[in-house]
């Protein structure tokens, strides 16, 4: 089963983390989330889920409003040729979430190891990061170390690549 929120907070609590969540409205897509623009602060994430040709998985966060040239990003992350979105089922067995709420937190998730976690290095330059605590109904505040702290403890040692070298990640 995939861990809850509330697991979630207590994981990033035993870590010693502190972390501030914000409850509201469903959000589905970044244009949902930037009528939140202000309230929150810190830099707001997008996350891909992809896979490569020999179905390994990558999870790609980078500032909301990055673009990632999907028809190259592989040649940079390591992935074997094109890389395309991985499909839902595969989303909830590897990070445990839904479509709409893919976050960098569903690596809490993925005991195994299979998704290369890549955070994009303007956004980990960020002092202040802001990701759904594995639903779409919150948004929680993290640091950017603590969120590489996390990551680590996860199992995952955190690729941080210019996934989107003119994106401009604000707080």
């Amino acid at each position: 089963m995939p861990k809850t929120p509330e697991e979630l907070f207590a994981f990033l609590d035993r870590l010693g983390i502190a972390v501030t969540t914000r409850e509201h409205a469903p959000l589905f897509t970044v244009a949902d989330s930037q009528a939140l623009r202000g309230e929150i602060p810190g830099a707001h994430t997008k996350n891909l889920f992809v896979k490569d040709k020999k179905d390994r998985y990558f999870l790609l966060t980078v500032e909301e409003e990055a673009n990632v040239d999907l028809k190259s990003v592989h040649q940079l992350i390591g992935a074997s040729g094109r890389v395309s979105f991985g499909k839902p089922d595969a989303l909830m067995e590897l990070l445990g979430v839904a479509p709409g709420a893919v976050t960098v937190f569903g690596a809490v998730n993925d005991a195994a190891g299979r998704v290369k976690v890549v955070i994009d290095a303007g956004l980990a330059a960020e002092p202040q990061i802001n990701a759904h605590p594995l639903v779409n109904t919150a948004t929680t505040t993290i640091g950017s170390a603590d969120l590489m702290r996390f990551i680590r403890a996860t199992g995952h040692e955190p690729l941080v690549l210019p996934l989107a070298p003119t994106s401009t990640a604000s707080t």
